[in-house]
């Protein structure tokens, strides 16, 4: 099994080498940057399969160098801040990454939080035989559902809008099933957390606010309802 190849964009020399060694104990293969535009030459040259872009790096800043891999790639990737209350996590959320993780961080935690980003895109399968769940709305020849204008198809994983398909990155895709695994039905923020992203404790509700803002962009910004003090429900 070939191993996951790693993009790491830090400026700090030491954070860099010890986070690369640290990656590649776990038996990943990590090529280091330490600016932006470095990081973006890597990234176009090697076509890693995961992206960890600190936010502050010099020439092209994590945000900016965000943006770029996103307008070619759905590639994972995961921001670095060194604040958790600063207004980049924010800003690198919406510029299409799929999680961050605050600095200083723990070596095992940022492992798990990419193993958990690889496998919602190894594998984006939705809600499907989960228990609990309602039953989703009418289900014509081949599984797609379909809410107004809006066709979800679990197997393919394919979005249309008005018959025109849909690029979403997979972390939107499962946050889109499991919103349409339950039209009507209010989803917590914390449920999210835990659902799509595989939080088992308390998360950041910003990563889950983000993004529904930008599922709203793609799908229409009427088809998700905020529920003041619950969360989030697909209307059917």
């Amino acid at each position: 099994m070939a191993e996951t190849h790693v993009l790491f964009v830090e400026d700090d020399d030491v954070i860099r080498e010890a986070t690369q060694l640290a990656l590649e104990r776990d038996g990943f293969l990590v090529t280091a940057a330490p600016d932006g535009l470095t990081g973006l030459e890597r990234f176009r040259a090697d076509r890693p399969d995961i992206a960890l872009l600190d936010v502050m790096v010099p020439g092209l800043d994590g945000v900016s160098l965000c943006r770029r891999i996103r307008d070619e790639s759905t590639v994972p990737v995961i921001m670095l801040s060194a604040r958790a209350d600063s207004i980049d996590v924010v800003l690198g959320l919406e510029a299409g990454a799929d999680d961050y993780v605050t600095k200083p961080f723990d070596g095992a935690v940022l492992v798990a939080r990419i193993r958990a980003v690889l496998r919602r895109f190894g594998h984006a399968s939705g809600p499907g035989g989960r228990g609990g769940e309602q039953p989703g709305p009418e289900e014509p020849e081949g599984g797609v559902l379909r809410f107004g204008d809006l066709e979800v198809d679990p197997e393919g994983m394919e979005v249309r809008k008005g018959g025109e398909q849909v690029a979403l990155t997979p972390t939107e895709m499962r946050l889109l099933l499991e919103f349409s695994a339950a039209p009507g039905t209010v989803l917590s923020r914390d449920r999210l957390l835990e659902r799509v992203w595989e939080y088992g404790w308390g998360g950041d509700t910003r990563v889950v606010d983000v993004h529904v803002q930008r599922l709203r962009g793609k799908i229409g910004q009427d088809r998700i309802e905020t529920v003041r003090g619950f969360g989030y429900k697909l209307r059917g």
